[in-house]
């Protein structure tokens, strides 16, 4: 068979595929990440049928995917957002960072993967996953409940704490040195700083110059100064990723929202090539061995983070069923784990099957505890004599006292659910400048 052939033949069972899984893990109420990973395993190196004419093609798609991933994330976001969140939720973002982070790096250590290998599978069991979280939270209709701030505030802190990790693993990875590497993150401090400075300072000018109202031409402006910009990123070793999250932050109001609506649907599809794409750079052979690893470190990590989510509610003066929604909700990892792991596994190729098997768990285990924590919590209170915890066991998952289900204001919360993973999202509302 001619080589575009094949590769038109491929490509288009890959989509369709895609579509009849992404359309079953709606209907079971699961998010398609882990069988867009399952079904890459199937169709890569020691699968059932390795795809060979369109593995360029979806190395590519994989890279771009990453890019509108992070591009459409940071055209949820305000840069004034952005400020007030690190004004307010830093220290919940720091013990997010030592309870989380430390597992990781603690078992890459003992592994034997080395200090880049500790600093890459720490990166893997931070970071929550906003897609499958966002879709969760919309699920159980808990958009108003008390605590969904205090939830995406600590997704916000994650997200822009990686303008700061990627480079840094990116400069790692690379074997530069500690001074190529302090350059590499003082550049991407810089970077970040800049944009924020002009954005709210000259956003309105930025928008501007870059609004439309033909859809194509905004389309194309928008897409190619991002693709641009990631390329000018990965050559001085800040990351793609940064860059494109840059853009998406630099841009505001109905700009935004354009761009928004017109490069969901790509974001969507590439999204959806680059969990593939791991999935097929992973043997299935390799994932076996590592399952006992993988599931010690989903075990430790779901803990630790329900303890986050408990902190930073009650910092934030959330009631003790609050407290345990939002630590339940924030257990599920996702696109950034398999973004981080991606990164690493060409220097540490062992990263990227237990990567692969804790993602996999996580994000099917994320949803259950966001529904479980909280009944749980409460049973056992009640049992321990709470007053407050023997009512509460009576109730459902979503049950709430008066004061914790009065509703919050729908700008900043409603508007960062819907980004990452989930390739189904709801509607976003404006970004506010």
């Amino acid at each position: 068979m001619h080589d575009t052939t094949a590769l038109l033949v491929e490509l288009g069972a890959v989509i369709l595929g895609l579509g009849l899984v992404g359309r079953f893990a709606g209907r079971i109420g699961l998010s398609p990440i882990p069988l867009y990973l399952l079904a890459g395993l199937a169709f890569g190196h020691g699968g059932l049928i390795p795809l060979e004419a369109s593995e360029e093609f979806t190395m590519v798609g994989a890279e771009i995917g990453v890019i509108l991933l992070l591009l459409l994330l940071g055209l949820e976001y305000s840069a004034s957002e952005l400020v007030t969140s690190l004004k307010t939720q830093y220290p919940s973002g720091a013990v997010d960072f030592v309870l989380n982070a430390t597992p990781g790096a603690v078992a890459a250590l003992v592994l034997g993967w080395g200090p880049v290998g500790a600093v890459a599978l720490a990166g893997v069991t931070w970071i929550s996953s906003s897609g499958v979280i966002a879709k969760v939270m919309t699920d159980l209709g808990r958009l108003g409940n008390r605590e969904t701030p205090v939830i995406l505030g600590v997704l916000v802190m994650e997200d822009l704490a990686m303008a700061v990790y990627l480079p840094l693993l990116t400069a790692m990875l690379a074997g530069v040195s500690l001074a190529g590497g302090s350059l590499a993150l003082v550049i991407a401090l810089g970077a970040v700083g800049l944009v924020l400075y002009l954005a709210l300072r000259h956003g309105r000018l930025i928008s501007r110059a870059v609004s439309s109202d033909n859809p194509e031409m905004l389309l194309l402006v928008v897409l190619g100064l991002t693709v641009l910009v990631a390329g000018v990123a990965q050559q001085l070793q800040v990351s793609a990723a940064v860059g494109a999250f840059l853009v998406g932050i630099a841009l505001s109001g109905e700009v935004a929202e354009g761009a928004r609506k017109l490069l969901t649907p790509l974001r969507d599809l590439f999204a959806a090539v680059f969990f593939v794409f791991f999935g097929l750079s992973t043997n299935p052979a390799d994932i076996p061995p590592v399952l006992l690893p993988a599931a010690l470190l989903a075990i430790i990590t779901t803990f630790t983070k329900i303890a986050t989510g408990y902190y930073a509610a009650r910092r934030a003066g959330v009631g003790s069923r609050g407290r345990w929604r939002a630590g339940g909700t924030l257990v599920a990892r996702g696109e950034f784990s398999i973004v981080i792991a991606g990164l690493a596994v060409a220097t540490e190729p062992r990263i990227g099957p237990i990567a692969t098997a804790y993602v996999l768990i996580l994000v099917i285990v994320g949803p259950l505890t966001a529904r479980w924590t909280q009944p749980i919590a409460a049973k056992i209170e009640a049992r321990r004599g709470g007053g407050d915890g023997a009512g509460a066991g009576k109730s459902s998952g979503t049950a709430m006292s008066c004061a914790e289900a009065e509703p919050v204001a729908k700008s900043a919360p409603e508007r960062r659910l819907g980004t990452h993973d989930d390739l189904t999202p709801e509607p976003a509302g404006e970004k506010h400048e």
